[in-house]
């Protein structure tokens, strides 16, 4: 059974999109500015609100208004990647609709943030695998289909993470919605995995061209993509139509913050009227032009509100002696090993194994101050590395540790476990044993890891003349003993002499 959402009129007939099947199918929507597009992801989302879970990347601001009418949170992108992941995580978890805000941030800032709220729904427990729709706007500001003024780092991330939502986001519940203003400027390998499409006014013949291939067009037949009016889209896909079909999207009964003013005459000019501009008064500042936005909580404020509710507590239960901290300290040394020793655990984000450490500290009833994300990740990065029990002391060591904090957090369990190596002088770790302290299973990642950290100057990888890899960490002086040989890495003439 479908359920129908009304899009507007297609002609004389009214037009509709199948929920259920847009959710197993995705959408793409391609529109120049000012073609309407926002305007139709609005309606979609307000007439699919009482229906389905909602998430919108907002890199405008022009979709917070849908929380006074239909209650969706929105979330200002103002904290860290890892409270925006924590946020992701529990929006999944309580079903809630909401709005991630970009405005304010520049480029790399919302590719980061929007990659972070991203990872975070894809990276959800399985049982909170419900359907949800995330709508992307301007997908073209995170998943470029070229190099921009942005680092590589924020690109990767950004663009992963919308590969994930578009190629994998399926099986995990999650429907994408992408709407771009050229398909020129979006990622193929994003674009291509929508199945429905709906195609507003554009200019640019590499536009038109591409959108008349996705209907299924001549190419004779795209100019008429220059000839929509505002407001009108030419829909296809198992969810809209077998056959393009012309859509006028109908009213909404919210507005964008963002809709620009209408024509309005200019005042009458006066005598006085430069003594008006250049004068400022003397004793109350200057009136903003426009009142300014109602402040909204920032990201930990949000944080704490979706993880507010607790179930109500019986007073005459006794309360639970507090631990000391030495006890406390030991408990969460447990928690973090039982943790660790999940079979899963390799394979987890720091954000996945966090929220089960916090779970299983309140089912032991560890009270106190809670450990935050960062700290958090470092005391993963030390346990993945065998130094939970801090047993490596010295000034070296210490080096060593700052050393760490300056990189990466899914970088510093392996770096501190070559340097731990590398200082006792100890057989350089295996492939399995890197990998196991970034936190995968792949040898190969590991390798790839290795060679980061050596184009940032961390280690130096280097083999013997029996092709043993060694690593030495150039700021320490120390490198490992040679490890096992690499039969591939040994000379040609060594290899035949033998």
């Amino acid at each position: 059974m479908g359920y129908e959402i009304d899009l507007g009129r297609a002609g004389e007939a009214a037009a509709g999109l199948d929920l259920v099947e847009l959710l197993a199918t995705r959408l793409l929507v391609q529109g120049n500015s000012g073609s309407g597009k926002s305007h139709l992801l609005r309606r979609l989302l307000e007439q699919s609100a009482g229906l389905v879970q909602q998430v919108v990347i907002d890199p405008e601001g022009d979709f917070v208004s849908l929380s006074d009418r239909y209650g969706h949170v929105v979330v200002e992108a103002d904290g860290d990647d890892a409270a925006l992941q924590a946020i992701a995580a529990r929006v999944r978890e309580h079903r809630v609709s909401a709005v991630l805000s970009l405005e304010g941030l520049d480029p790399e800032g919302q590719m980061r943030a929007a990659a972070a709220f991203l990872g975070g729904l894809f990276d959800a427990e399985r049982e909170h695998w419900y359907p949800v729709l995330v709508v992307v706007d301007e997908a073209q500001l995170f998943a470029p289909a070229a190099a921009g003024e942005v680092s590589d780092e924020a690109r990767r991330l950004s663009l992963g993470a919308m590969t994930n939502l578009m190629c994998r986001g399926r099986k995990r519940g999650l429907a994408g919605i992408i709407a771009t203003q050229r398909l020129a400027k979006l990622a193929k390998n994003v674009a291509a995995e929508a199945s429905n499409f709906l195609m507003g006014r554009t200019f640019l013949d590499i536009d038109m061209a591409r959108a008349a291939d996705l209907l299924g067009m001549e190419r004779r037949q795209a100019e008429t993509f220059r000839d929509l009016p505002r407001g009108r889209f030419v829909g296809l896909g198992p969810a809209l139509s077998r056959r393009p079909l012309t859509i006028a999207v109908g009213p909404t009964e919210t507005v964008s913050r963002g809709a620009g003013p209408g024509l309005m005459p200019l005042p009458e000019p006066s005598a006085d009227i430069r003594a008006l501009v250049l004068a400022a008064p003397a004793e109350a500042p200057l009136r903003p032009l426009a009142p300014r936005p109602k402040p909204r909580a920032p990201a930990g404020d949000v944080l704490v509100q979706l993880a507010s509710y607790r179930p109500p507590v019986r007073e005459d239960l006794p309360e639970p002696e507090p631990l000391d901290p030495a006890e406390r300290e030991a408990a969460m040394a447990d928690i973090l090993e039982a943790v660790l020793a999940d079979a899963d655990a390799a394979t987890c984000t720091p954000a996945t194994l966090y929220q089960d450490f916090t779970v299983r500290c309140r089912a032991r009833q560890v009270r106190g101050e809670a450990m935050s994300l960062p700290e958090f990740r470092r005391r993963l990065a030390l346990a993945r590395a065998g130094l939970a029990g801090g047993e490596a002391e010295g000034p070296d060591w210490e080096r060593a540790q700052a050393m760490a904090e300056a990189l990466p957090d899914d970088l510093a369990g392996l770096f501190l476990l070559v340097a731990r190596a590398a200082l006792a002088g100890a057989p350089c770790p295996s492939d399995a044993v890197l990998a196991a302290a970034y936190g995968t299973s792949s040898a190969g990642r590991a390798r790839r890891v290795l060679a980061y950290l050596e184009e940032r100057g961390a280690v130096v990888i280097r083999r013997d003349l029996r092709g043993a890899p060694i690593l030495a960490v150039p700021a320490l002086g120390a490198e490992t003993a040679p490890g096992e040989p690499d039969p591939s890495a040994v000379p040609a003439r060594r290899r035949l002499r033998s």
